[in-house]
């Protein structure tokens, strides 16, 4: 157990302890002793790394008050999957706050991508633009604008950039590339995710 902070209430009706720890503390016997020395109602409760960083307090990569102690009420859940979305580096040490978990702002501008992906080809698409047929390269989700890769009458390849609307989709399919910075971090972020999972499960207990 890591303790973190305590709180007295100003009836000195209770005392909470916030602690963290790697798994479930079986903590009974010390909270009768922590009543006896403090003639007190006693509280252990367990908190997450990112309620820890919460209550300690911080600036984040961007150099602002971190989110949690700012304004952000609840965790939600974030994902690897929403850094590939956004077309993040997938360094986990670079998609990562303060608490050594993917960062809570992942998930602000989430359902906007979702949205425009389902609406912009995949990377490895074909698709038709006023110069012929191409395969989709690199997507600016926000932008909307697409990279196409083309050739020209002697074979040779080439890249242009269109806005969605000015292509039309004729198959859209994804090649499937594993990104080279994905796959040297892979078992670290493999390891977030489990992270995450983890994260979602708090213990409470009181006497």
């Amino acid at each position: 157990m890591t303790l973190t902070d305590v709180e007295f209430k100003f009836d000195n009706s209770k005392v909470l302890f916030f602690f963290t720890a790697d798994g479930r503390i079986d903590f009974r016997d010390l909270v009768k002793d922590l009543a006896s020395i403090f003639k007190t109602r006693i509280e252990l409760r367990q908190i997450g790394v990112r309620d820890e960083v919460k209550r300690i307090g911080g600036n984040g990569i961007c150099g602002r008050e971190l989110c949690c102690c700012s304004f952000l009420g609840n965790f939600e859940t974030v994902s690897i999957k929403m850094a590939k979305e956004q077309n993040m580096s997938l360094n986990p040490t670079k998609i990562s706050g303060n608490c050594g978990r993917l960062m809570c702002c992942l998930k602000y501008e989430q359902e906007v991508y979702e949205e425009k992906l389902e609406r912009l080809p995949k990377l490895g698409a074909i698709v038709k633009t006023e110069e012929g047929e191409g395969i989709v390269d690199s997507v600016e989700t926000l932008k909307e604008r697409i990279r196409v890769k083309l050739k020209d009458s002697e074979g040779e390849t080439y890249y242009k950039r269109y806005d969605a609307k000015e292509i039309e989709i004729i198959k859209n399919i994804s090649n499937n590339i594993v990104d080279p910075e994905e796959k040297e971090h892979m078992k670290e972020l493999q390891e977030l995710e489990k992270l995450e999972k983890m994260d979602k499960t708090k213990v409470e207990d009181e006497i």
